[in-house]
Parts: structure tokens; C-alpha cells; sequence
């Protein structure tokens, strides 16, 4: 039996339960679920993968005489057997690799799309929105860090198989399923296989998401997605190294082939006191969207609050995120906005040729409008997006 007569850790081994996690299950549709991590499980159930609900095998692997090697994302973990990955979504189970985040999302939740952020992707729809627990960062920063940072057998999760996903889209008048608040690359069969359905359905597909993904998968599931908002981190390697456990060239090859395959980009850089807020990296990031031809999609700057591994840190100045809103227009990215300053005016839209205001918002609310049949109200400039 797994687990009898041994002492584990929560990285090393997992723990399977049908029972334990059917009784996890809940009925909080349209609502955020908080993650409670549910620890001392002790069950000692043999894993048996036609049984288990919640698991499928995993996309993109190969066994090697030491283990099997996950090809998912840059990490390309070497899985011994009864081990997890390091984003703790996929286990090695007699020489397979099993996803045990799939159809067990730990928060879900009906969000305005304006949320993701997404700015110029379908103004004031909604979007079903849900997460599993995983993620293959480490970010210091991370705000969702209590399911991030745990595997689905340490949340308290809904069943809602893909199928079920789509149908609680279509019941709450959503326009598109968002994978989001973890990182939908570490529950990437879940998400494939519900975006598949919901395209068949006419739902959109968003993927709100680090980017830390190779090419292959990234390229796959970009059959059935519509939108992406891609949190580029910082321009720095060593800086992706220390505060997000990642690379840089990897995201930047995501931007790259996301624009290849059609899918709609917002990109958001959320700067951090002493450690994104580098003027001259910015400027280094800004110059390489631009030259990369990426400047006609939107660009987020996002202040910091403390919270998790930084929570010594202070808040952004509002003097930072507009002196890089400045460097980014110079730049020639069209559209700059700025996050998580309440009542900011960079959070509006304003049209690059003339200038005057496009879109008004107010939080997650747009109080006006003027895009017309995807251009400007008041000089015709063409505005890049995705209206209806």
C-alpha cells in the first residue's frame, strides 16, 4: 500500500484517496473558493489509474532508465516512480506519467474580463473562470501562493470534468473560459481537452499565464485558444532565476509563437521595488516588444503589493509605473496601461493617432466606449483588439 510504514514529504510522495477526494467536492458555482490546504491525508489506497477520477495520463513525456521525463514546460523534470513534479500536478506511476490536475479545479469563479487583464479582448463579457492547484514557478511574489504552491490532494477542489466546465459557461451567459489565478501550463490536459469542447461550443479560450512552456505543447493548444495575457516577469535572466525559479528565453519565445499562431496577446509586467524596477531594463523589455513587432498589443504595467515571500517590501510608487508607461509609449507600444492603482487614468484607452479617450473604465467597469466597428470614433485609426 502507498505510504504504509513510511515517512514522507509533501514534494516526494503523494498521497491518492478516491474517498478523500470526493468528499472535497462542492457546489460553490460563481463563486471564488478560497484554498484551504487539508493536511495529516492519510490514506493508503493503491493507485490505480482506470479507478482514480481525477487523474489522466499525461502529453508529453518520455521514460528513460532513471525515471520519466516530463517535456511539458523548460523545467523538464526527471520524475522517479511515486514521485511529483515540480509544478505537483504529474506523478509517475509504474513507469507512466499521470496528471492529477484534471477536472478537480480548487477555484472557480465568474469574473469580467477586464479582470485577466484583458483590455481590448471582448469588453465587459464574462468569463468562466477556473484553477487548479499547481504551478511550475516558484514566484516570490506570487498573490494565489496557497493553491499555487500546493498539489490538487492539498485543496479543497469541485469535480467539473471538461464537459461540465462548458455547460456552467453556457448556464452563467459567459462568452469565454479563462485558465487562470494558478497557471493553467501545470493542469495543460484539463485545460486542452475543456477548450476543445468549449470551441466547439463558439466559447473563447483565454490563457492567463507565466508562458513558461516549450514549443510543441504551446503549439498544440493554440488550435483552441483565442486570447492570452502573459505575465512577462522581468528582462532579466538571473532576476527570472531568483525570484521566479524560471528562465527569460523561454516566455519570449511564448510571446513570439502566440503572435504566429493568431492568438490575441496582452502582456502584463507587474514591477517590483529593488527588483523589477530596473528603468533601464524596462526600457530593454520595451525595445525588444517593439522590434519583435508586438507593439499593437497591450502592455500592463502592474503595481506590487507586499504579499507572500515579499510582503517586507513596500508598495510601487505610482512614479515608477508611470515613468514606465512613458518609456513604453516612446518605445512605440501603442497601448500602456497601469494596474492596481484605483482611478489611475492610464487604465483608459486612448487612441494612439489623435489621442482623445476611447475607453473608459473605472476598476473592472467601463463607463464609455468609443470604438466603433474596431476604430476610433473620432479619426478612424484602425484599434487593435478584439471587439465582438
Amino acid at each position: 500500500m502507498l505510504g504504509q510504514n513510511k515517512k514522507i514529504s509533501k514534494r516526494k510522495f503523494i498521497k491518492y484517496s478516491v474517498i478523500g477526494l470526493g468528499g472535497l467536492i462542492t457546489e460553490m458555482y460563481g463563486l471564488k473558493l478560497f484554498s484551504n490546504n487539508i493536511k495529516n491525508l492519510n490514506n493508503n489506497f493503491k493507485f490505480t489509474p482506470n479507478l482514480w477520477k481525477w487523474s489522466k495520463e499525461a502529453s508529453y513525456y518520455v521514460s528513460t532508465p532513471r525515471g520519466v521525463k516530463c517535456r511539458l514546460c523548460p523545467n523538464f523534470c526527471l520524475i522517479k516512480p511515486d514521485e511529483e513534479s515540480i509544478c505537483h500536478t504529474r506523478v509517475n506511476k509504474e513507469g507512466k506519467l499521470y496528471t492529477i490536475a484534471y477536472g478537480n479545479p480548487c477555484a472557480v469563479h465568474v469574473d469580467p474580463i477586464e479582470k485577466k487583464p484583458l483590455f481590448h479582448f471582448l469588453p465587459t463579457s464574462k468569463a468562466f473562470s477556473i484553477a487548479t492547484a499547481g504551478c511550475n514557478l516558484a514566484c516570490l511574489n506570487c498573490q494565489n501562493w496557497e493553491i499555487s504552491q500546493f498539489s490538487p490532494n492539498e485543496t479543497q477542489n469541485h469535480d467539473l470534468m471538461p464537459l461540465k466546465v462548458v455547460e456552467q459557461c453556457i448556464e452563467y451567459n459567459c462568452e469565454s473560459i479563462a485558465y487562470t489565478y494558478s497557471e493553467p501550463i501545470a493542469f495543460y490536459e484539463y485545460t486542452y481537452d475543456t477548450a476543445k469542447i468549449a470551441r466547439t461550443k463558439g466559447i473563447k479560450n483565454i490563457l492567463v499565464s507565466a508562458g513558461y512552456i516549450n514549443e510543441k505543447p504551446l503549439r498544440d493548444i493554440c488550435r483552441y485558444i483565442d486570447a492570452a495575457n502573459i505575465d512577462l516577469k522581468s528582462f532579466s535572466n538571473e532576476i527570472y532565476s531568483m525570484l521566479n525559479a524560471g528562465t527569460l528565453q523561454p516566455v519570449l519565445n511564448t510571446l513570439k509563437i502566440l503572435k504566429q499562431e493568431n492568438v490575441w496577446i496582452e502582456i502584463t509586467n507587474l514591477i517590483i521595488p529593488n527588483w523589477t524596477d530596473d528603468i533601464d531594463m524596462i526600457k530593454k523589455m520595451c525595445d525588444w516588444l517593439y522590434d519583435n513587432e508586438l507593439y499593437e498589443y497591450p502592455l500592463h504595467f502592474s503595481r506590487f503589493h507586499p504579499t507572500y515571500k515579499l510582503s517586507q517590501l513596500p508598495s510601487t510608487p505610482a512614479s515608477t509605473l508611470e515613468r514606465a508607461r512613458k518609456i513604453a509609449l516612446e518605445s512605440g507600444i501603442k497601448y500602456v496601461y497601469i494596474g492596481n492603482v484605483p482611478g489611475h487614468s492610464a487604465e483608459n484607452t486612448y487612441c494612439p493617432e489623435c489621442k482623445k479617450l476611447l475607453i473608459e473604465r473605472k476598476g473592472f467597469r467601463i463607463i464609455s466606449n468609443n470604438i466603433i466597428n474596431s476604430t476610433c470614433k473620432f479619426c478612424g485609426e484602425k484599434i487593435s483588439g478584439v471587439w465582438k
